[in-house]
């Protein structure tokens, strides 16, 4: 038997929780120079109800680079945010949503 969602109290199967939490997101990625001309990418603007670290780990696998999470964020070594972008969107988050 499957679970109950805590939030809506439907069965975990047909919770739409983490979809309406996808919607409402404003996700900001940019590029820093850090210290000795390293770029970092950092995406910001991920809501509390959207497990980080499991997109933090598909990020840096998809993207083939380490990074780390920090606060609400993320951070990808290395220059990646078109690509970062184009893997957001094949998880289900919309062009609107993301200011890159």
């Amino acid at each position: 038997m499957e679970g109950i969602c805590p939030k809506c109290g439907l069965p975990k199967n047909i919770c739409v929780c983490v979809e309406i939490a996808k919607e409402s997101q404003k996700i900001k990625i940019r590029m820093d120079r850090r210290r000795f001309g390293k770029i970092v990418t950092t995406v910001s603007g991920i809501g509390k109800d959207i497990d980080i670290h499991d997109l933090a780990m598909h990020l840096k696998k998809k993207l083939a680079c380490g990074g780390t999470i920090k606060g609400n964020e993320i951070e990808l070594q290395g220059s990646h945010k078109d690509k970062a972008k184009k893997v957001l969107l094949e998880q289900g988050y919309k062009d609107e949503q993301i200011d890159a």
